[in-house]
């Protein structure tokens, strides 16, 4: 079993080793973290450069939604393998501490379930992210973007019986900004206090198909600032508020408490 090796949570989504009480949107619905699938590959690196590459088991698009790809994920057990996939990573790493890479992810998400007019699907599922690290002197900065395609995504939603208003779109994206600080990283003490914000921008209904109709509540924008405290590194206290809306105007802030 593997951990796709795209994005900054997916490879380390213990709450110890990111900011917020909830890991972002992005990265779990386009990059649907912890996203793990069975298979083999290859890793290493030279000198400032990074890589990783695997073939998996597919996602499984019966389980897509306009909600993004999270339904996909088939985490191991019993995976369906009729589609395999290549997901791949590239980092390159300056200095210890900053990183800068892409990641990505191509595969058939069929499985042979997708059937329309007695045919299976071919259910081409492709995601590319650009991402970026930097970890100094108390300071953690953060971005990414990722896009996900998928191909007949019309298609496919007939084949799943879904409603026009709530089709799986042929386009997704998301991304995010976020900076974090410990503001007792300058003193000797095993504590560490880091206030956090974030800025993020997901919208899993970027493009649909043909006769298809957006749905706009998946079209959002969330704010978030909060504070971490680790007593120890092992354990961390989370509290965040969020603001989140979106193009529908259904959003609901929320208050998020974490113990990780």
């Amino acid at each position: 079993m593997i951990l796709l090796p795209l994005g900054l949570v997916n490879e380390f989504h213990e709450p110890t080793v990111f900011s917020g009480a909830k890991r972002p949107e992005t990265e779990q619905r386009i990059l649907p973290t912890t996203w793990r699938e069975n298979g083999a590959g290859v890793l290493g690196s030279a000198g400032i450069i990074n890589f990783r590459a695997y073939v998996t088991n597919g996602l499984r698009g019966a389980g897509f939604s306009s909600a993004g790809l999270r339904g996909g994920r088939q985490k191991g057990g019993q995976a369906l393998a009729a589609n395999l996939a290549f997901s791949g990573r590239l980092d390159i790493t300056p200095v210890p501490g900053i990183v800068a890479g892409l990641g990505l992810y191509n595969g058939g998400s069929g499985q042979e379930q997708v059937v329309l007019d007695g045919s299976h699907l071919d259910v081409g599922t492709t995601v590319v992210e650009v991402h970026g690290q930097a970890r100094l002197r108390g300071f953690d900065l953060r971005a990414l973007f990722a896009q996900a395609s998928i191909d007949n995504a019309g298609k496919v939603s007939r084949a799943l019986g879904l409603p026009t208003g709530s089709s799986i779109a042929e386009t997704m994206q998301g991304g995010y900004v976020q900076a974090g600080y410990d503001v007792l990283s300058q003193f000797t003490t095993p504590l560490a206090l880091t206030p956090y914000a974030r800025y993020e921008r997901v919208d899993t209904q970027h493009r649909v198909p043909a006769g298809s109709v957006r749905d706009l509540s998946r079209d959002g924008v969330l704010k978030t600032l909060g504070v971490e405290l680790k007593p120890i590194p092992n354990v961390a206290i989370k509290t965040d508020y969020q603001w989140i809306g979106n193009e529908a105007g259904t959003g609901h802030n929320q208050f998020n408490v974490n113990l990780g």
